[in-house]
């Protein structure tokens, strides 16, 4: 397996997070659990489909993934080339009118998105790529290609760094009060833009940062309370509905 991380060029680095190219020779069946960025998805080679409940979906060679409130698993056949663009918690906006929101829970073709001649372009030039300087080339043109002129909401960006910056601990009474906006054109704004409510990206951010210390030598009860749970069901449960597992469980698998 080879899996590579690459950092956009300064014109997109706003809105993209970075870019990541996969291959694997061998199939494969994995499980990905929330976060917080959006991602397209272009297979240059191979099929990825997605398995839910025992019932396995084909996705389309080129696709984009929405934020998500619970584990999704995946299986892809053998010597699959995928690339991978990773939105900033914002980005989407700033290539497309699609609200965030719309994309919630979703894997659909990146057809319904963007132009259809554009990405089957963009799929023909990956295909043809021979390397990966020229896949990382062939997505920063369609992505500049789509890239917009239009006046962010500086609002928003500004509650997304707050939230990541308090670990997704910030009250939202205590963001909305910072930023002096009423709870219900906060929350508007902030799924068009982001694709979920304030309250659940601060429980995805925080469910993330639990999951890089689990395997780390300290008890259950002390991440519980330090990412500031209300007791030990509600941290059981919360985590559970975002990994699939308890996280006594999930921790004896790391």
């Amino acid at each position: 397996m080879r899996f590579e991380k690459f950092i956009p060029q300064d014109a997109l680095k706003p809105y993209i997070r970075h870019f990541i190219i996969s291959e694997n020779t061998d199939a494969h069946t994995y499980k990905v659990f929330p976060g917080t960025d959006l991602v397209i998805g272009f297979q240059y080679r191979g099929q990825l489909a997605r398995l839910n409940n025992g019932v396995k979906t084909n996705l389309t060679a080129a696709g984009i993934t929405g934020l998500v409130d619970r584990p999704a698993v995946f299986q892809h056949t053998p010597d699959i080339g995928t690339i991978l663009i990773f939105f900033t918690a914002h980005g989407l906006a700033a290539f497309s009118s699609c609200p965030a929101n719309e994309l919630f829970n979703q894997s659909i073709s990146l057809e319904e998105v963007f132009d259809r001649q554009q990405v089957t372009d963009t799929k023909e030039k990956l295909a043809a790529a021979a390397d990966d300087r020229q896949r990382i080339r062939v997505v920063e043109q369609f992505l500049l290609r789509h890239l917009k002129e239009s006046q962010r909401d500086k609002l928003v960006i500004e509650a997304v760094k707050l939230i990541y910056a308090s670990g997704g601990h910030l009250k939202i009474s205590d963001l909305q009060k910072k930023l002096l906006i009423s709870p219900s054109a906060l929350e508007k704004r902030f799924r068009r833009l982001v694709g979920t409510t304030p309250k659940k990206f601060s429980s995805i951010i925080r469910f993330n940062n639990v999951l890089k210390e689990l395997d780390q030598a300290r008890s259950l009860t002390d991440l519980c309370y330090e990412h500031q749970f209300f007791d030990q069901a509600h941290f059981i449960r919360n985590f559970k509905q975002y990994a699939g597992d308890t996280p006594e469980n999930f921790r004896r698998f790391l």
